[in-house]
């Protein structure tokens, strides 16, 4: 008798969690679906990028860049690259802004309107249709980016967001209509719509630890079924 009193509590709690944590359960296996529904490639706009050919710097290269001695504004990395054919060295700072140096040390200005369109019809397949582009500052860069730094947001017909640091001219992200509905599910999955960050705060972690008691006590109840049909 105390062993079927027992089950017959085990059978009320696991029907209340079952209403409790039956939405959200709903909720993260759906939208745990939809984000395996595609290649995360093609999430990320992988497969929208041009391949470029790698090339060499060249050997009599001079880049003459003299590492500027302020104590405000630390570096943080030197770096020489070929960038549309010709060699580019980029120095970033702590504070996450970069500049861009040309042969023999010349300083490069930040990146135009005109070299940002030109950057996406070069290296994004159908980056010839634009429908806008628009410069973001560092600070009100839209919430698709959501990283700390100017940048250009091309926008294609086909609803890409092509973002391009304004200081190095690199492509830094690419935005497909899927990735937005991908970061919204992503951020339901993990119940913060807000920063879509947040991957352990007390509301997901008390819905998880409900969802994982009302699962050990159907595991329970199913030796109760189990042993109630071989008597039936």
């Amino acid at each position: 008798m105390a062993r079927k009193s027992w089950m017959q509590r085990f059978a009320k709690w696991h029907i209340w969690l079952g209403w409790l944590v039956g939405v959200p359960i709903l909720m993260w296996t759906l939208t745990g679906l939809f984000m395996v529904a595609k290649p995360i490639d093609e999430v990320r706009g992988n497969h929208l990028r041009q391949p470029v050919a790698e090339q060499a710097l060249p050997a009599d290269i001079n880049i003459a860049v003299s590492l500027p001695d302020d104590p405000e504004r630390p570096v943080k990395s030197v770096r020489t690259m070929m960038s549309r054919g010709q060699p580019v060295t980029i120095i970033e700072y702590m504070d996450g802004t970069s500049q861009r140096y040309g042969p023999g040390g010349t300083l490069i200005t930040a990146v135009t309107e005109i070299e940002a369109r030109a950057i996406a019809e070069e290296q994004i397949i159908g980056g010839e249709k634009i429908v806008s582009s628009t410069l973001f500052p560092a600070d009100q860069v839209p919430f698709d980016f959501r990283r700390p730094m100017p940048a250009w947001q091309i926008v294609l017909e086909d609803g890409t967001h092509v973002y391009i640091s304004e200081q190095t001219g690199e492509i830094a992200a690419v935005r497909t209509r899927w990735w937005r509905v991908f970061d919204f599910m992503w951020g339901l999955h993990i119940m913060d719509l807000k920063t879509r960050e947040d991957t352990s705060h007390p509301i997901l972690i008390l819905f998880a630890l409900l969802g994982v008691i009302g699962a050990l006590l159907g595991c329970v109840l199913m030796f109760r079924r189990r042993k109630a049909g071989v008597k039936a």
